[in-house]
């Protein structure tokens, strides 16, 4: 019951989001952990794809994991890949030199499930033959599970976080719009529609985006430049009334 309880908390912090996590970082922490709770596993590596749509490893790996072999049929089948004996196995050859020159016999490579865009693998090695059975198996299919929510839950946060900026972003914008707008009501006697055409009018004659010019006129007030800061937009005097 003791070892239930401990994989039970050990998976709930593989899972855990540090603050700033990046999923290279999350995963590089997930990767260490799984070293230390798979049974004959003496390291383990991440393959994902990158927003470009190749393929890289997260942390280090013992081989060149796009080389032909058990990971990338993995990632093209969407199925496990067992390696059980580098020495003795004849489907990836190279595969299986390059493993064995680094001092390894055995690998295994199971699909990540993660959202619809995302694809990744995880690789768990061992410098002994046939050290993955039925009971290794089924936990890391257990930690390919929650290698997904980790990948799924920074994507998510960093989505979320890319839209609460993006959000800010607009409100601030439309607040200093709105600044601006009331300046030049204030100033002019225009109404709503004319002080936001004249805003329109300054961004094209000065090739610079709206927002850039509404946070000009505000800064212009404040520093009681404001004349001065319409006639660089070229806003003169007969375009005010």
């Amino acid at each position: 019951m003791s070892g239930l309880v401990t994989l039970a908390a050990e998976l709930a912090e593989m899972t855990r989001l540090v603050e700033g996590d990046d999923v290279h970082s999350a995963f590089d922490r997930f990767t260490a952990r799984a070293s230390g709770t798979i049974p004959g596993c003496d390291h383990a590596a991440l393959t994902v794809r990158t927003h470009r749509g190749d393929f890289e490893t997260v942390g280090t790996s013992p081989v060149n994991l796009l080389e032909p072999g058990p990971v990338t049929e993995a990632l093209i089948h969407h199925e496990p890949r067992r390696l059980d004996d580098a020495a003795a196995d004849e489907r990836w050859p190279t595969f299986s030199t390059q493993l064995l020159l680094a001092g390894w016999r055995a690998c295994l490579s199971l699909p990540v499930p993660t959202g619809e865009r995302g694809q990744a693998v995880l690789t768990v090695f061992s410098r002994d033959a046939d050290r993955f059975g039925e009971s290794s198996y089924d936990l890391v299919m257990l930690l390919t599970l929650n290698a997904g929510a980790v990948f799924d839950n920074v994507s998510l946060y960093h989505h979320s976080t890319r839209l609460v900026e993006q959000l800010r972003t607009a409100l601030t914008t439309r607040a200093t719009i709105g600044q601006a707008q009331g300046l030049l009501m204030r100033q002019f006697g225009y109404d709503a529609d004319a002080a936001f055409d004249t805003l329109t009018r300054a961004s094209q004659n000065s090739n610079r985006k709206l927002r850039d010019v509404a946070a000009s006129m505000v800064e212009a007030h404040n520093n009681r430049t404001f004349t001065a800061v319409l006639q660089a937009f070229d806003l003169s005097a007969p375009d005010l009334v």
